[in-house]
């Protein structure tokens, strides 16, 4: 291979995949030193307004609320912006072919992460490994935090999902494909995004290498759920409700960080290693079997909803744009395959 096909795929027209990654991140930096400086002045002016209008409490949500939206809003962008110039396809291509069946499957997801931390905190509870010592706290602005809260799992559950899985992985695999095949070019990308996302939650506070690892498999159990249907859907659904339910209404930490509000207030009573300790569940034995029990009722799912068990081609068959028309870039390019030794 010339040095220019080390970085340029001329069958797809495009970038190699480790390139349009680094690009990725290059508009992403740009975008949010723009973003910070541009808001920053209105940030200020922002709360203090709330501050006046509504109290110190309702400020310090807004203030949250907004930067956890900007942040959103920046990534997907970048997205937006490096999937349409870099990767020559639209954001309706990294999981997001919203049709009926996609509501269905989100709808899915979003059930099964409500359950799944429900049952977390059943078995807890029942086990003497946490006790509720209140409802509603704090009782000062209770539903303007909590529906604060629900905003800030949404944007996260949808632009961690768009970046991780739908862009890091499909990128991943469609790089590897031709070295690995299918299978092992999914499994590979699978453990990258996952590691990436494990390694993105080493920093919060009462991290572990512990609750590192467990984050890891939390990825994987979220990248099985883009995998078996091409779309993010499910992984967009269980990651909000996980969180939401997980700290809003349950009280736990969330990867270390307290949310300010829930619906039930509880007290860690039983062992770290079972509980997960500040960190929260997910670094806990509890957490790591409804990450289990999730994945399997992914699979259970995702058969049902298809009659088969397979990789979606969706992760790993680019389905390339033009830059005019918005039509795939060639004939029956969802079903593209590249020369010999022209796949990334």
């Amino acid at each position: 291979m010339d040095p220019r096909g080390l970085l340029w795929n001329d069958a797809e027209r495009r970038p190699r995949a480790p390139l349009r990654v680094v690009l990725l991140i290059v508009v992403s930096a740009l975008l949010a030193v723009g973003t910070s400086l541009g808001a920053t002045v209105g940030f200020d002016g922002l709360r203090s307004w709330v501050a006046a209008t509504a109290g110190e409490a309702a400020a310090a949500t807004v203030s949250a609320v907004t930067g956890i939206v900007l942040t959103g809003g920046t990534v997907t962008l970048a997205v937006l912006i490096a999937g349409r110039y870099v990767d020559r396809r639209r954001v309706r291509d990294f999981g997001f072919r919203i049709d009926r069946h996609w509501w269905l499957d989100c709808g899915f997801g979003l059930a099964l992460g409500a359950g799944l931390m429900t049952l977390l905190f059943l078995v807890a509870l029942g086990a003497g490994w946490v006790r509720i010592t209140g409802t509603l706290q704090p009782r000062s602005g209770f539903a303007v935090r909590f529906l604060g809260l629900v905003v800030v799992f949404v944007v996260v559950g949808v632009y961690e999902e768009l970046l991780l899985r739908g862009y890091l992985l499909t990128n991943a695999a469609e790089g590897l494909v031709g070295r690995l095949g299918e299978r092992g070019a999914v499994v590979g990308a699978t453990v990258l995004s996952s590691l990436v996302f494990g390694l993105a939650h080493a920093t919060n506070p009462n991290a572990t290498l512990l609750s590192t690892g467990t984050i890891v498999l939390a990825g994987i159990m979220l990248a099985v759920g883009y995998v078996l249907t091409g779309e993010l859907a499910v992984p967009i659904g269980l990651h909000t409700t996980w969180n939401l339910f997980q700290g809003g209404f349950y009280g736990f930490p969330v990867s270390g960080l307290g949310v300010g509000a829930s619906v039930v207030a509880v007290e860690e009573t039983g062992p770290d290693l079972v509980t997960g300790g500040a960190f929260g569940p997910e670094a806990g034995l509890l957490g790591l079997g409804a990450m289990v029990v999730g994945t399997v009722a992914i699979a259970a799912w995702a058969r049902w909803r298809t009659g088969d068990l397979r990789i979606d081609p969706a992760v790993t068959t680019p389905e390339l744009r033009t830059g005019d028309a918005d039509e795939p870039a060639s004939v029956d390019a969802d079903r593209w395959e590249p020369a010999p030794g022209e796949r990334d």
